[in-house]
């Protein structure tokens, strides 16, 4: 680890870019803690400033997906947000997740307790809320809630315990590193399709770069709402498509399918998010809220072929959610997630 810190923490004249190998055997090293606190923080801190290359992601990537406990559930779509959670918006990828099962296009969700450098409310933060224990986000029931429902949420540090054993490391750091990006992209249940929230446009070339590497069937990065998933419902959103080895920058802008819609103020929380979720899923709620996961689910179906356009997928997307398709698999999920029995620990 050592020689390897030589090379990437030279300053920003001197350092120089690690190969594939290079990058691998310093993912190795940090996610066996092999390598000490110290050289772990450098390494992290080193990157940040030398700015990590697409060999270097996919190097991380791949080492990660080596530590995770993946399992090809279903075949979807990879929903990947923040895992630093939201602070000013609504998490429309969560009820979008619903819809997008009772239109019979399989979702999976992950995340973990609240990360630097936001602090923002995560999906697990919502998921608790809803009186779902955090015993029930076991690896074993979420498999057995996405039987049930098409929606799989990974808690990262269970399905990757590395990560876990990290997180302290991050949390004195308290800035964004080359972990979160890479721990969007594990790809627990071996997805062919992901969308993937960005923060800045400057990434775009080099994540739709990476996610061909990667050999995702079709991928959209999105640069949404809190760098999340999420496109925006009052104002167009930049993503990028990437498909068969190519990549294109498009607009998607709401006012095309009449969904435009001002955004309330809200001072959000853990509760709040649930319960506009659960609102926009009884086909109500706040019109923007519901747009917007109208618009998200139209264009995630369409990303994975279920539709046809994008109009298309506005209308489908509207029938089950006022059908009340959307609430059904939503309420099998919370059951099947909460009939399972508490672990008991014998002495």
């Amino acid at each position: 680890m050592i020689n390897i810190l030589k090379e990437v923490a030279r300053g920003k004249r001197g350092a120089r870019d690690l190969n594939f190998e290079e990058a691998a055997a310093a993912a190795e090293a940090i996610l066996s803690l092999s390598a000490t606190p110290a050289q772990i923080g450098a390494f992290l801190i080193a990157e940040r400033i030398k700015l990590e290359s697409i060999e270097e992601l996919e190097a991380f990537v791949s080492v990660c997906r080596k530590f995770t406990k993946r399992e090809s559930v279903q075949e979807g779509i990879d929903c990947a947000g923040p895992y630093d959670g939201r602070i000013r918006s609504f998490a429309a990828t969560f009820p979008t997740a619903f819809l997008l099962a009772a239109a019979g296009l399989p979702v999976t969700l992950h995340g973990s307790a609240s990360l630097p450098p936001k602090w923002g409310i995560t999906l697990q933060d919502i998921i608790l809320e809803a009186d779902i224990p955090s015993s029930a986000l076991s690896r074993e029931s979420s498999i057995h809630a996405a039987r049930r429902s098409g929606v799989l949420y990974a808690s990262s540090e269970e399905w990757c315990p590395p990560l876990g054993k990290l997180r302290g490391i991050r949390e004195e750091i308290g800035m964004r590193t080359i972990i979160n990006t890479t721990e969007k992209l594990m790809d627990y249940a071996c997805s062919p399709f992901i969308v993937l929230g960005i923060y800045h446009n400057t990434v775009f070339d080099r994540l739709s770069r990476l996610l061909i590497k990667l050999g995702y069937r079709k991928a959209m990065i999105i640069q949404g709402t809190e760098g999340s998933e999420d496109l925006h419902i009052d104002r167009p959103t930049r993503v990028y498509t990437v498909e068969n080895g190519d990549s294109g920058l498009d607009i998607i802008d709401p006012e095309a399918f009449g969904l435009d819609t001002p955004v309330p103020d809200v001072v959000w929380d853990a509760r709040l998010q649930l319960t506009t979720t659960e609102a926009v899923l009884r086909g109500g709620g706040h019109l923007a809220f519901y747009n917007q996961v109208l618009l998200n689910g139209a264009v995630r179906l369409h990303l994975a072929g279920r539709v046809g356009s994008i109009e298309e997928g506005v209308y489908t997307c509207k029938d089950l959610l006022d059908g009340g398709k959307a609430w059904d698999i939503y309420s099998a999920w919370k059951n099947a997630l909460r009939s399972v029995p508490p672990v008991t620990h014998h002495v």
